[in-house]
């Protein structure tokens, strides 16, 4: 019994190694690689298409007609920029922030900066609403981080109290 399962295993590693032999590329594979295709020959297209190594993506800007989408690459670049700079910036600040990158201010809701026993908070809420979308950011809770949703069926963003934005 031993010998039969010596001569199969010693038959699958044949099969495997003939198997496996036509997957090596022979010398005649690579030669003429950079001749002209003849027109029966298909050209090798990649699957994957090819980028520039050196290519920069465009820096993001404000889009006064632009959707919320559109504009919230700018929305995260204006936040993130600020918060970078202060970890613990409040409302005033954000929305201030958001004004001087170009949006509107009359469309932003902000949440309190103080609890109802005047404590510090561990997070503000703000959004811009443009059309019928909403840029939503978050400060606190370990950073920032944001999202485009669509407007709530009262015409705002935000759900429970916010602060007046009356400076």
């Amino acid at each position: 019994m031993p010998a039969i399962r010596r001569h199969l295993l010693a038959l699958m590693v044949f099969g495997c190694a003939v198997a496996l032999a036509g997957c090596v590329p022979t010398a005649s594979d690579t030669v003429n690689r950079t001749s002209t295709p003849s027109a029966s020959s298909t050209p090798s297209v990649p699957s994957t298409p090819v980028t520039p190594k050196n290519t920069v993506a465009p820096a993001p800007s404000f889009l006064p007609d632009g959707s919320a989408e559109a504009n919230k690459a700018w929305f995260d670049a204006a936040n993130t920029r600020l918060i970078g700079a202060n970890s613990g910036a409040n409302g005033r600040a954000i929305i201030d922030s958001l004004v001087a990158a170009g949006f509107d201010k009359a469309a932003m809701q902000v949440t309190p900066d103080k609890t109802s026993i005047n404590g510090g908070v561990d997070s503000i809420l703000f959004s811009v609403k443009i059309g019928d979308s909403c840029l939503l950011g978050q400060r606190g809770g370990g950073g920032y981080s944001s999202a485009v949703e669509p407007a709530l069926k009262s015409g705002l963003c935000l759900v429970g109290k916010t602060r007046a934005i009356d400076w």
